[in-house]
């Protein structure tokens, strides 16, 4: 199975995809879509669009997992980085792929054991459980992380989701968010 991960960003959107084979990553690609700030906004997100639909056709994923994103300081720069993600969901969405969204606090718990793992840490933990020769440009690795968190929780998540009816008819246990809880 490959998954395709994508970390939206308006200026510079990573993407990267992993073959999980048992247990087993294996590197396939990563880079960045490089969006040249003097276009207007529509032209900004027309370049994220129209470049991960071409990666998704060139990687040929079976699924794809992106990072969700959180109020910032800046109210308007949240808004803008969620049309980014919009135009990145749409990408994937066209090219009939299921996305599921993790939060930053997700992602760097699967890759680092940390919720607050630093940019360089995420990058190492990438490098070494992919076996790359060198360290990821810093949005290929969030990218590539978000692809092993969804490699990591996924398996889980089905069978909980399976066994939710049986469970989740007696009453006492519910599913929020993937998590069984009482």
């Amino acid at each position: 199975m490959i998954i395709l991960g994508v970390d939206p960003g308006l200026r510079r959107t990573g993407f990267g995809a992993i073959e999980v084979q048992g247990a087993r990553l294996r590197y396939v690609a990563s880079g960045t879509i490089v969006v040249p700030p003097a276009l207007p906004l529509h032209g900004r997100l027309k370049v994220i669009l129209d470049n991960l639909r071409e990666v998704a056709r060139d990687v040929r994923p079976d699924q794809a997992a992106l990072e969700k994103v959180f109020l910032n300081a800046n109210p308007a720069s949240t808004l803008l980085l969620g049309q980014a993600r919009g135009a990145a969901l749409c990408a994937l969405a066209d090219c009939g792929l299921d996305v599921q969204e993790y939060t930053a606090l997700q992602i760097k718990k699967a890759v680092v054991g940390t919720g607050r793992a630093s940019k360089e840490q995420i990058q190492t933990m990438v490098r070494h459980l992919l076996s790359l020769d060198g360290e990821p440009a810093p949005d290929a690795a969030d990218a590539l992380a978000c692809a092993i968190c969804h490699a990591h929780c996924a398996p889980l998540a089905g069978r909980l989701q399976a066994l939710a009816p049986e469970t989740l008819s007696t009453g006492r246990r519910r599913l929020r968010t993937g998590r069984l809880v009482s």
